[in-house]
């Protein structure tokens, strides 16, 4: 059953981390792709509700969103990789700026969502 609330979790996070990331690169950036705004936004909305689950004691609920939906929506291996593509691109500043931002904001929404609960 563990397994089965993993996988639904995750059957929603993976679309919908590819469509917030197409959503982000389309709309609002109009194609254009100078920095990954996609991934930033999926992590740190992905950590915001990490942080939310901080309050819930529930098995059931920590498999589903935490474990499933928030591990296939957030993407660190994407992070990793856009963030060595800038820098082996010569875009060194936008590389480290790709880290920070990732790292801080994440960890500033996960400290919010926490503190909401």
């Amino acid at each position: 059953m563990n397994l089965l609330l993993v996988a639904l979790g995750a059957a929603v996070g993976a679309p919908l981390r590819f469509l917030v990331d197409r959503h982000v690169v389309a709309r609002i950036l109009h194609g254009a792709k100078p920095f990954p705004w996609g991934t930033l936004t999926v992590n740190v909305l992905g950590s915001f509700v990490l942080g939310l689950m901080t309050g819930v004691t529930g098995h059931t609920a920590t498999l589903l969103i935490g474990v499933g939906f928030c591990g296939a929506f957030t993407t660190y291996s994407t992070f990793a990789a856009e963030t060595l593509q800038l820098a082996r691109g010569g875009q060194r500043t936008a590389a480290a700026l790709n880290a920070a931002l990732n790292l801080g904001l994440g960890l500033a929404a996960a400290i919010l969502g926490a503190t909401i609960v």
